[in-house]
């Protein structure tokens, strides 16, 4: 039997990935000591891989598809096929950065400033080309961790470290001097698995079911019925994807409306509808949308 070797995250991204997977409608499930968890489609084999040595294992072989940050792609200069940008994290949908990170009370303003300086990071060969190419001597070394600790200590003079919110940083008296990168989960697949026919149309399957459930975050289908002398009203307070889908009822003085709408804006729009004559009106949740 064919069988795909997908790589899954160890790590910050594992629960949010077991999770998407479970809305595009994979069962995965594992102890937490198992690197290899069991999948509920028997055309798939897992493997539990860290993030950072993900897209290597996908380049050689060793794994045919594999979720990574785009960061960690870039680190380990992987020629690897980017089937699909997922701009999913472990608390948010919304794309990270890397950023140069200084004291709240440092002098530096600027990434120039930095010239001579040394600089705590994990991901150590990106920062090293970035400063390159920019002429900017400096000497970066690896961090194993705890690595805004070692700016606040004053072990060095900065950090090259990932955030979203900037919340933590400002947390610790820290300040974001320059941004490197935006950075996002990414699909990425092994080129020669690519060029095998069954695999590329298992990843496809894999890939639109995961985009059409990140697509369904943050979004709630609503459905209610509206007298046909209402009907302008309503259809003027629906945002929607797309047009709302308009069905006659039995009865051809009243219609089924149906649409897909943000779910920040439900609770101040249901007011609205029943204010415009909408009855019956059934808020549920989304899967996927594709």
């Amino acid at each position: 039997m064919n069988r795909l070797k997908l790589g899954l995250p160890k790590g910050s991204l594992e629960t949010s990935t077991i999770e998407l997977f479970k809305r595009a409608g994979w069962r995965i499930t594992y102890d937490s000591r198992s690197y290899f968890p069991d999948i509920d489609d028997d055309e798939i084999t897992c493997s539990f891989v860290r993030a950072q040595e993900m897209s290597r294992y996908v380049e050689n072989g060793t794994l045919d598809l594999g979720l990574t940050g785009r960061d960690w792609v870039l680190e380990n200069d992987s020629d690897v096929a980017v089937v699909q940008d997922l701009v999913y994290s472990k608390a948010s949908t919304r794309q990270a950065r890397w950023v140069v990170v200084v004291r709240e009370d440092s002098p530096i303003r600027s990434i120039e400033e930095l010239r001579g300086k040394k600089i705590s990071t994990e991901l150590v060969n990106f920062s090293r080309r970035y400063f390159q190419e920019r002429e900017i001597p400096v000497d970066v070394e690896f961090s194993w961790g705890a690595t805004e600790a070692k700016v606040v200590e004053g072990l060095v003079d900065a950090i090259v470290e990932v955030t979203e919110t900037g919340s933590t940083l400002r947390a610790n008296k820290l300040r974001i001097v320059h941004e490197l990168m935006k950075t996002n989960t990414q699909l990425i697949a092994n080129h020669g698995a690519c060029a095998d026919p069954w695999k590329k149309r298992k990843m496809e399957q894999i890939r639109v079911l995961l985009t059409g459930s990140l697509s369904a975050l943050g979004k709630v289908g609503i459905k209610m019925n509206v007298a046909k002398k209402n009907l302008g009203a309503v259809m003027l307070l629906l945002p929607s994807l797309k047009a709302p889908t308009v069905s006659n009822l039995y009865n051809e003085d009243w219609f089924a409306v149906e649409t897909v709408i943000d779910k920040g804006v439900v609770r101040d729009l249901i007011p609205l509808l029943q204010e415009a004559g909408a009855e019956g009106i059934i808020e549920y949740c989304l899967n996927k949308v594709i």
